[in-house]
C-alpha cells in the first residue's frame, strides 16, 4: 500500500551533511558516530530526509493503522545543534533493557538524546546499535 511517508532515503551526501553541522563539536561527534555506526552495523550510511543519517532499513506497520506501512532506518543519528539524536536504540526489547547503562541521555518519543559522546559509554552504544541493526521487518513478506 502506498505511504504518505515524508522522510525517505535520499542521494544527499552524508559527508557534506556532517560537515555542515554546527557547532564544531557536533561535526567532530558526527564523524565519530558515523565511524561507530558503520562498524557496528556493517552498513554504509544513507541520508533519510534532510537530517537523519541512517544505517540499514526495515518495513514497519503503523500501530495506528495496520494498512499503513513504510520504511525507516534500523538505526541512525542526527548531529543537531542542541544535541545528538540517536535513532532505533530502544525500539527492540533488548535495546530498551540495555539503554539505562548508556550513560547521560534523555529520551524522546522515538529517539535518545545525548549532549556529547563523552557523556556515554561507547561500548554500550556499539551494543545498542548492533541490537538495532538486527531488527527485522514488522511483517514477513
Amino acid at each position: 500500500m502506498p505511504t504518505s511517508q515524508k522522510t525517505l532515503p535520499t542521494s544527499a551526501s552524508v559527508e557534506d551533511f556532517i560537515e555542515a553541522a554546527t557547532p564544531e563539536k557536533r561535526r567532530i561527534d558526527g564523524h565519530e558516530l558515523d565511524r561507530i555506526f558503520r562498524e557496528a552495523t556493517g552498513e554504509q550510511p544513507v541520508m533519510w530526509g534532510p537530517s537523519i543519517v541512517g544505517y540499514g532499513s526495515y518495513t514497519y506497520i503503523s500501530p495506528a493503522n495496520a494498512r499503513t506501512t513504510g520504511i525507516w532506518p534500523k538505526t541512525g543519528f542526527s548531529p543537531r545543534k542542541a544535541q545528538l539524536s540517536l535513532y532505533g536504540l530502544k525500539d527492540l526489547p533488548q535495546g530498551a533493557a540495555l539503554l539505562p547503562q548508556l550513560g547521560k541521555y534523555t529520551e524522546g518519543a522515538g529517539c535518545v538524546y545525548v549532549k556529547k559522546l563523552e557523556d556515554i559509554d561507547l561500548a554500550v552504544l556499539r551494543e545498542l546499535i548492533a541490537i538495532a541493526a538486527s531488527r527485522q521487518d514488522d511483517h514477513p513478506r
